[in-house]
């Protein structure tokens, strides 16, 4: 009887952690989807906006798909909330958005590193992908302004 408490409140303790990694994701996601809307607005050209608006559209797949799997553990819809504001000057806004999706890779990786079920696994790691593009994207737009 004991070692079946134990399995349980192991169990219980990893969906507790990752109910809060997918908290953490979301509100990341939400507000990067935030942030992006505001700095295609302030893009000097169409080819950056329209490129930050290609990396906006991943980050609301990622966040639909991290709620989807939230919902499906909780029995409830997450109520995300912008943590980090967007930077007001363009050339602050791509050096965090860049630091950003940097830090964000790191996070997913862990995340996807540290759970059992393969699904949950392949999202992480597939949104740790396009973090990674959108970090160089945005490097990229940083070195063209620095330039």
């Amino acid at each position: 009887m004991y070692g079946y408490e134990t399995y349980e409140d192991d169990w219980s303790r990893q969906q507790n952690k990752l109910v809060r990694q997918l908290e953490k994701a979301i509100n990341g996601e939400y507000s990067a989807i935030q942030c992006y809307e505001k700095l295609a607005e302030l893009a000097p050209d169409e080819k950056q906006r329209k490129g930050i608006m290609e990396i906006r559209e991943d980050e609301v797949k990622h966040f639909q798909r991290f709620a989807q799997i939230y919902t499906s553990l909780t029995g409830v819809q997450p109520q995300p909330k912008v943590t980090a504001s967007c930077p007001e000057s363009y050339r602050d806004g791509v050096e965090f958005a860049f630091q950003d999706e940097q830090e964000t890779v790191d996070f997913y990786r862990e995340v996807a590193d540290g759970v059992a079920d393969r699904s949950v696994s392949k999202a992480f790691n597939r949104a740790a992908a396009d973090e990674q593009n959108h970090a160089v994207w945005f490097l990229y737009y940083l070195v063209g302004l620095k330039g």
